[in-house]
């Protein structure tokens, strides 16, 4: 590469007696290649794909280490909830939507009912929720919602039933699913991924880091949380407009 020179000269401003000193270069080569990469278009899935940092997923209106923003919904049984009725529990919020290829890959494998089980025999709340909008994939009324809890023998607190999606804008959902652990004190302690591996291949699930699992071991023995933000990955929640 040539070598590049620095030629520095003075211009003197409108203002008076402002200078200002201008360095320009020259012989520098332009790059033939650039190193940046063009994300692959995958709306045959309409996958979310980490194109946002970690430091950007807490920049939202949820952040960790701060109290969870309160929320009323109902659920698919017609009863109404409200966050702070879980005061001095542990709450798990899962955004869910069963036409997602990887809500199924947790679901069909039974790794997302093993950890509602085992979340909810430690008096953890679990709370699916379901912001897809009417007309939209992952939609379902709450005889539907009821059915697809039985045949899949999931066993969750409660399927809250949010298609105006205001619990999902409230959190910033982003994904199905995107979760969210939140301590006894209603503080967020976890938000993000379900686990490291951002597939819908149920051979991934041995390999992968549960997130959501390690988060709830830590808040029930009063330990910090290592891992707190991560990347949710997805489908998209398929809200209103």
């Amino acid at each position: 590469m040539q070598r590049n020179r620095i030629q520095a000269t003075w211009r003197r401003l409108a203002t008076p007696g402002i200078l200002v000193l201008v360095l320009a270069t020259a012989g520098c080569q332009t790059p033939t290649a650039s190193n940046t990469t063009t994300p692959t278009n995958e709306t045959a899935t309409e996958t979310v794909q980490a194109e946002e940092t970690a430091a950007n997923t807490s920049s939202g209106p949820v952040r960790v280490g701060e109290a969870a923003p309160e929320f009323t919904g109902v659920d698919s049984m017609g009863n109404t909830h409200s966050l702070s009725d879980f005061r001095g529990k542990v709450v798990v919020l899962e955004w869910t939507n069963h036409q997602c290829p990887f809500v199924g890959k947790h679901y069909e494998s039974g790794n997302m009912q093993k950890l509602q089980t085992d979340a909810t025999s430690k008096d953890v709340v679990w709370l699916s929720i379901i912001s897809s909008a009417p007309d939209k994939q992952g939609y379902v009324e709450a005889d539907k919602a009821n059915e697809l809890t039985k045949s899949r023998d999931a066993s969750p607190t409660a399927v809250l039933l949010d298609s105006e999606g205001e619990i999902g804008r409230l959190y910033d959902a982003r994904t199905t699913p995107h979760m969210f652990v939140i301590d006894q004190e209603g503080i967020v302690q976890y938000m993000g991924a379900i686990d490291s591996i951002s597939s819908a291949d149920t051979a991934d699930l041995e390999k992968a880091d549960n997130y959501v699992q390690a988060a709830l071991t830590s808040v029930l023995a009063s330990q910090p949380v290592e891992t707190t933000v991560t990347q949710p990955y997805g489908c998209s929640v398929k809200y209103d407009g």
